[in-house]
Parts: structure tokens; C-alpha cells; sequence
């Protein structure tokens, strides 16, 4: 058995034999165009580190069950490979809940939605799935240590465990099944800087690291004081922080951040800044998280203010940290610093409406009958939208109808007429009935799966029913509209599925390059929807902010004519425009912190 490359004795990290820091910086694979994978790596070696970290989301692997894909844009692989070539280390977070503010934490909807299943715990079905998945990925990530020529250095155990549960027996499953298939470099796990967090998550005789913002002086101190004879290791410093829709934009100034990392580095301590680069959430791959009253669905923008921005640009915090880096001793030799990647020229595209909302989600999906709502889970469905349908008798007069259970929102229409928008659930409208039967329907969005606490794993759609007064409604019909799945054809035939009418629903533009290049896009006058480029979802975008602007890769675009694609579910704008710049909202400085 080849030896491990990083080791440890004596409160001192080693790689070889030799003392050693780990400076890494989190990118995610799964966040970035495999065509700038590349590009975005040679920025991290820029920045003076010499490792990148990235997690590995389950779901973004098996989509469907039994399906497991490592090819495109989940070439792992490849990836990794190409860190190596870039002289980069590299750390892999294989979960499998990875949170990373992604869909579900990372965990399929397939598994989670099963009837009785109990995530991250010993319960047997849990298990064995995960099994099946690490029989697929681990050995994929054995071939690519260090001992076996790759770049591979170090595996993480799970993620943040200690925050979620105390079933250590789960976690040297776990940490079993690693060593089983085949790891054999330094394992570790990885815990906010707590007493109650650290019991929860490590593990005896694994590495035990720490995730802050803040204070690194007393985290180093609490770590020292339980594994006295392990290195310092901050396995994420927030140097940023993710936003949340309707809420502002979070940064952190450069001066805050290298000052933090310095104080990581005079710990003697190693360091992955999480994020360096932070990429974006394409199609409808970005989590949510929950406050105990409401839900934050987390935008489509993943830039996280990190020094590397979501287009690659170099930030003022890139310098500041860099100047910090590469002032160790020991540390790499700087590199030449690329130039941000070219941008289309600023214009404006022309909008033409299309199809009628619900007349274009109808013709798009066939109808799934059922006596009451059919949850996506039910359905197979892990994101987008669900049109439910119902026509039940009403007398004569006002009648309160209430939906129970709703996850997340739900646009209602009363005989085609929008009267009511609703939130997660439950909550309320009135009809007037004649006693004759309404036209009910109920377009309901999955804004993102938890990925963080105790509600992970949670379902989405009407989860409780629809009632009329106390009497349930009965008698529904279910359309699934898995929109992320949704190729240039079917935005095309949704789009021609019926006249333009009101102000919601499909509306095409076409935009011109010569030569493809990155852009910003901006909606304005829109209020709330998804955009398609070519066979691509965008993502999502709201008027609430506050992110403003979409980033748009220039690997997404042809030279010649591309299609843009809005279903808009709320005002439809007249035009699309570009911007050299992104617009991410209002910013607020923010930092995470342990009290």
C-alpha cells in the first residue's frame, strides 16, 4: 500500500516528510463550463495557492436512479486532471451531503423523497444507497491520488456533520467506506469551531478541521485543545457569502479577508478559502436554505465575492490575498496573472411574446391524474414547476380555499384570471361560486431544495391538499414541467404551443456574435421566471433581487444566431439587454461568525 503524501506528527503538517501548508481554494466543477475549467484553475495557481478543493454532488451525478453519469460536464476526472497539470494539489469532498448551498445538500430528490427514509444516519436503506454510490465514485477518486499518480492528497469524511447529528456510527461508515474502496491519503473531517459541532463530527484518529469566518486564533486554540498532536486546519475560511432572493447582496471587504487569512497563517495553520472561485448555479442546481419561519432560496449567482469573480475576473481581493500567499516562506512562486476573459459589447435584443402561460404549459406536458395533488416527488420530478388542476362544485357565495402543505409558491388562477399568489405552506384565497363547477389551477415552483438543518430533505409541491371550507377537493390533474430538462426543441415547440396572451408567459430574442464571448444579461420589466440560451437553462431569474444580471459563458453561445428563451410568470418585459458588468445588488458587508 502506497504511504499517504500528507501526514502529520507533532502538530505539524508534512507532505513527504517535509513541512507543509495547505493553501487551497475551493472550485467547484459543477458551477463552471468544462470549457473554462481550465482558465479558472490557472487563476487559482495565480492567486499563490497550491491545492484546490471541490466537492462531488451526488444528484449532479445520478439525476435518475441507477443513472450515474462522469462524462461532460461531470468529468471529475478530468477536472482533476487538469488541476495536476496546473502543478495543483488537490482535495475531494465526496460527501455524500455536501450543503455547498446546492440542490438538496446534494443528495438526490429520488432517494430523499422515499417514503421513511432518514438522512445521514445509520438507517439501513440510507446506507445502502450510499454504498451503491461510492462503489461508482471512490474508486474514481483511488485512481487519482498522489500514491497512484495523481494529484489527489487528501479526502474528506462526510461534511459538516457535527451541525446536522451525533450518529458516529454513520460516520465511520463513512469513513469505512473510503478506506475500503481504496483511499489511502489523509482523510479528515471538517466542523464549524465549536465544542458541540467538533463532538458531533470527528472522528478519533482522522484529522480534525475547522470551518469559520472569523477568530482563527480561537478556533486554532480550541482544536489544540482536543488533538494536541494534529495541524492547524481551517478546511473553509468564508472570505465571502452566498445572498438569498429578496435579500442583499453579501461581501467582504479584501482588507477583511487577508487580514483573517493572515491570522490563519501566523497560527501556523493551513488554509482553502472557500470560495476562490465560486461560479454559478445553472439551471435550477441552486439550494435553499430555512430560518425556522420562512424559506431563502439562494439566487442563481454563485460569485460569493471571491477574489476570483464568476467570470474569472481578477477582484481587489484577489491582489489582497495573493500579496498575503506568496509572502510565505516556502510558498509558490508567483505566476503570471491572466487577463479577464473578453466581454460582448453592451445592446439591447428585442422581445417577441409567444405563447399564453397556461395554454403553453399545458400543451408541454401530458396530464397525470390522481384524487388529490400529486407532490414532485410523486411525480419524479426533482425541480421546476407543477400545473395542478382542479374543477370542483361550488354553491352559491364566497368560499375561502386554502392550500396546505405548499412547497414553495403557488401562482393561482380562478377560470384562467391570476387572483392570488401564495408562499410556502399554506395559505388562502376566496371564490365566488355559482353553483356551477370552477376552473381551478395552481402553478406551483420548486425554488430549491434545503441543503442545510434539519429540514433537508423536505418534498416540494401541495403537500397537504386543497380544501374548500373543510372539504377537500378531489380530482385533479398533474402536469410535471421539469424546465432544467428542457432542450432548445422543447422551449420551441412551448413556445409556438399557442397564441401570446396577457402578460405572462413564453418570449423569444436572438442574439447575433460574431465571435462567442462572455455577457451579463438583464431582464428589465420582467418580474419573475427562467431563461434558456440555445439547449441551455440559465437559470432563474426576480425582480426582488438581488441579483439583477444572469452571467452568460461565451462557451454557451455559436457564432452566428442564438435563441433566447424567457418564461415569464409574472410581466413580461419588452426587452433583453447585455452588460460588461454583472449586477449582483445592493452589497452588505457580512461575516459569519460563532458567538
Amino acid at each position: 500500500m502506497p504511504s499517504a503524501a500528507l501526514t502529520y506528527a507533532d502538530g505539524v503538517l508534512l507532505r513527504n516528510g517535509r513541512p507543509h501548508r495547505i493553501l487551497a481554494g475551493s472550485l467547484h466543477y459543477f458551477r463552471v463550463h468544462p470549457e473554462q475549467w481550465a482558465d479558472r484553475l490557472r487563476r487559482l495557481a495565480a492567486l499563490g495557492l497550491n491545492t484546490v478543493d471541490t466537492y462531488v454532488p451526488w444528484n449532479f451525478h445520478e439525476r435518475d436512479e441507477g443513472d450515474v453519469r462522469f462524462d461532460g460536464p461531470r468529468d471529475l476526472a478530468r477536472f482533476v486532471r487538469l488541476a495536476q497539470e496546473e502543478g495543483l494539489d488537490a482535495v475531494v469532498r465526496p460527501g455524500p451531503y455536501i450543503c455547498a448551498e446546492w440542490d438538496n445538500g446534494g443528495l438526490p430528490a429520488w432517494l430523499t423523497g422515499t417514503p421513511g427514509m432518514r438522512l445521514r444516519t445509520c438507517h439501513g436503506p440510507f446506507l445502502r444507497a450510499v454504498d451503491r454510490w461510492f462503489d461508482e465514485l471512490i474508486p474514481r477518486v483511488a485512481d487519482l491520488q498522489t500514491g497512484r499518480g495523481g494529484p489527489v492528497v487528501a479526502v474528506q469524511i462526510e461534511n459538516e456533520y457535527g451541525s446536522y447529528g451525533d450518529d458516529h456510527a454513520y460516520v465511520r461508515h463513512i469513513r469505512d467506506g473510503l478506506v475500503e474502496r481504496g483511499i489511502t491519503e489523509l482523510l479528515y473531517t471538517a466542523d464549524g469551531p465549536t465544542p458541540l459541532m467538533q463532538d458531533g463530527g470527528a472522528l478519533p484518529g482522522e484529522l480534525a478541521a475547522a470551518t469559520f469566518g472569523s477568530r482563527p486564533d480561537r478556533a486554532a486554540a480550541l482544536l489544540r485543545s482536543r488533538r494536541s498532536g494534529e495541524p492547524f486546519f481551517c478546511a473553509e475560511f468564508w472570505n465571502g457569502w452566498f445572498d438569498h432572493w429578496g435579500e442583499k447582496h453579501h461581501i467582504r471587504s479584501a482588507e477583511s479577508a487577508a487580514e483573517t487569512v493572515g491570522g490563519i497563517l501566523d497560527e501556523g495553520g493551513s488554509v482553502s478559502l472557500y470560495m476562490a472561485h465560486g461560479g454559478t448555479n445553472f439551471g435550477l442546481w441552486a439550494g435553499a436554505n430555512h430560518d425556522g419561519s420562512r424559506l431563502q432560496p439562494t439566487v442563481t449567482s454563485y460569485d460569493s465575492d471571491a477574489p476570483v469573480a464568476e467570470n474569472g475576473a481578477l477582484t481587489p481581493k484577489f491582489f489582497a490575498l495573493r500579496e498575503r500567499l506568496t509572502a510565505l516562506d516556502g510558498a509558490v512562486a508567483a505566476r503570471p496573472l491572466p487577463a479577464d476573459p473578453p466581454l460582448l459589447a453592451p445592446r439591447d435584443l428585442p422581445v417577441t411574446p409567444r405563447a399564453a402561460l397556461l395554454d403553453a404549459l399545458r400543451a408541454a406536458a401530458a396530464p397525470v391524474p390522481g384524487p388529490l395533488p400529486l407532490s414532485f416527488e410523486e411525480l419524479s420530478l426533482a425541480s421546476g414547476l407543477v400545473l395542478y388542476e382542479a374543477e370542483p362544485l361550488l354553491p352559491p357565495g364566497e368560499h375561502e380555499v386554502t392550500v396546505a402543505g405548499l412547497h414553495d409558491r403557488a401562482q393561482v388562477f380562478v377560470e384562467g384570471t391570476p387572483v392570488a399568489v401564495l408562499d410556502r405552506e399554506s395559505g388562502s384565497f376566496t371564490v365566488s361560486g355559482t353553483g356551477a363547477r370552477v376552473r381551478l389551477a395552481l402553478l406551483v415552483e420548486n425554488l430549491g431544495r434545503i441543503n442545510y438543518g434539519p429540514l433537508l430533505g423536505q418534498g416540494k409541491g401541495i403537500l397537504g391538499g386543497v380544501r374548500v371550507e373543510r372539504r377537500l377537493v378531489h380530482g385533479w390533474t398533474t402536469r410535471p414541467l421539469p424546465l432544467d430538462r428542457w432542450t432548445e426543441q422543447d422551449t420551441a415547440r412551448a413556445a409556438a404551443a399557442a397564441p401570446p396572451g396577457g402578460r405572462t408567459g413564453f418570449a423569444t430574442a436572438v442574439l447575433s456574435v460574431d465571435e462567442p464571448a462572455d455577457t451579463f444579461v438583464a431582464l428589465p420589466g420582467f418580474g419573475k421566471g427562467f431563461l434558456w440560451v440555445n439547449d441551455t437553462l440559465l437559470g432563474r431569474y426576480w425582480e426582488i433581487g438581488p441579483q439583477a444580471t444572469l452571467y452568460l459563458p461565451a462557451p454557451l453561445l455559436r457564432s452566428g444566431e442564438n435563441r433566447l428563451t424567457v418564461l415569464e410568470l409574472e410581466c413580461l418585459g419588452d426587452r433583453i439587454t447585455l452588460h460588461d458588468r454583472p449586477g449582483l445588488g445592493p452589497p452588505e458587508e457580512y461575516v459569519e461568525t460563532f458567538d
